[in-house]
């Protein structure tokens, strides 16, 4: 299997979305004439809705193309990531990696990159991937960015990562894995390609790690990308990485990480 084949998808220059979002309209002023508001105002609000909502699908692919949410189940190993870093808790999270065997994708911000450098370069060494997550983190915010306020999201977060970790990243998260009409083209310019999960704790907000272990088993089969984090406010990431390696080591699934 050729990951840069199968996994490593670009987003494509799309087309598609621009015509059915005129065409939508079009047939909404035709309905709203022949029929009155009583049927023209709800198939306006949900033609609105059947574009809007897609932006907070972290899978959805009608502005960024497809995201991948798992990997083929050719074996017992799931993609284990890691959100949010590089942070203070880096290096306590690769000691546990490193205990268990694990490997794992760091899904870095720009900014905190530049202030970590050494962080960044240490998890290449250990051997694990690096991935662009935007150069400040914009969590409230990602889904409305421009189209300079994206590049620069994009682009500047790819040029803090490539020097400390020796080459460019070529695997991105969205923020929020929100996504919008500008996304696909700093994806494209810089080679990315889109990770969403297919198992997630809310590790992000919940510091208990019963509750984030019970919502991930779910989700964990062969093939699963784990989504995990560092630095959360709540002070618990390292605790909940090490139960999630150890849960992994339970059910008898390996870490696979694809080739960076």
């Amino acid at each position: 299997m050729s990951a840069s084949a199968t996994l490593h998808r670009i987003p494509p220059r799309i087309r598609a979305w621009p015509a059915w979002l005129l065409l939508s309209q079009l047939a909404v002023a035709l309905l709203w004439w022949r029929l009155g508001w009583a049927w023209g105002l709800p198939a306006l609000l949900l033609s609105h809705a059947l574009f809007v909502v897609p932006v907070f699908l972290p899978r959805a692919g009608l502005y960024a193309g497809p995201a991948l949410a798992r990997l083929p189940a050719v074996e017992r190993a799931v993609w284990l990531t890691i959100d949010d870093g590089p942070s203070a808790d880096t290096p306590a999270i690769l000691d546990a990696l490193d205990r268990h065997g694990a490997r794992a994708t760091f899904f870095l911000v720009g900014e905190r990159a530049r202030a970590w450098p050494g962080l960044v370069a240490e998890i290449r060494r250990r051997g694990h991937g690096i991935g662009n997550h935007s150069q400040t983190h914009p969590s409230a915010r990602f889904w409305a960015l421009g189209p300079r306020a994206m590049a620069a999201e994009v682009g500047g977060a790819q040029a803090a990562l490539t020097g400390p970790a020796g080459e460019p990243p070529r695997w991105f998260r969205s923020v929020a894995g929100h996504t919008n009409p500008f996304l696909a083209a700093p994806l494209r310019e810089h080679g990315l390609a889109r990770v969403a999960w297919s198992a997630r704790g809310y590790d992000a907000v919940d510091g208990d790690p019963v509750r984030v272990l019970q919502r991930i088993g779910r989700g964990l089969q062969p093939g699963a990308i784990v989504l995990l984090h560092e630095g959360a406010g709540h002070g618990r990431s390292v605790e909940i990485v090490e139960a999630t390696l150890c849960l992994l080591d339970e059910r008898g699934l390996a870490t696979l990480e694809p080739p960076q």
